[in-house]
C-alpha cells in the first residue's frame, strides 16, 4: 500500500496496481485513507482467503495440522474503501474480475476490490491439504 500510494504520487498518469493479501492489507491499510486524502486512482486488490497464508503454509509444512494464530477475521473491505470515499467492488467468482476492474478503473477514485479466494488454494500449484499430505508422508518415512 504504502509503495504504492508513492509511486501515484510520482506518475500520475499511470495506472497503479497494488495486490494485497487480506493480512497483508491489514497491516497498511490505513494507507488507503492517504489515496483518498490526496485523490489517488490507485486500484488496490485485496485477495481475502481468510488467513496469514505465508505463516500458514509454512505452519503446514513444518507442523502439520498444528495451527496457530492464522485466522483472520476480515472486514469487509468494499465497504472500508466506501467508507473513506472511495470505490469498493466485490468478486467472489473470477469471471466477474473483469468488470470489476474496468469499475474500479473507470471511478476515478482510490479502489478496493475485495476478492474472496477459498483458503486451501495457497499458491496456483498446490493446496494446504496438499502441503499437509506431503509434509505427513515425510514424517512417516
Amino acid at each position: 500500500m504504502p509503495s504504492a500510494v508513492a509511486m501515484q504520487r510520482l506518475y500520475p498518469e499511470r495506472t497503479v496496481v497494488c495486490l494485497n493479501g487480506d493480512g497483508d492489507f491489514l497491516m497498511n491499510g490505513q494507507e488507503f485513507a492517504t489515496a483518498v486524502m490526496y485523490d489517488l486512482p490507485i486500484v488496490v486488490i485485496v485477495a481475502d482467503n481468510g488467513i496469514y497464508g505465508t505463516i500458514r503454509m509454512h505452519q503446514e509444512r513444518d507442523y502439520p495440522g498444528r495451527v496457530s494464530g492464522t485466522y483472520l477475521r476480515n472486514p469487509d473491505f468494499c465497504a472500508y474503501a466506501r467508507a473513506f470515499g472511495g470505490f469498493g467492488a466485490t468478486v467472489e467468482r473470477t469471471a466477474d474480475f473483469a468488470d470489476a476492474f474496468t469499475a474500479a478503473r473507470q471511478s476515478g477514485k482510490p479502489a478496493i476490490i475485495h476478492v474472496k479466494i477459498d483458503p486451501e488454494a495457497i499458491t496456483p500449484a498446490t493446496t494446504l491439504s496438499r502441503i499437509r499430505e506431503q509434509a505427513l508422508a515425510k514424517s512417516v518415512v
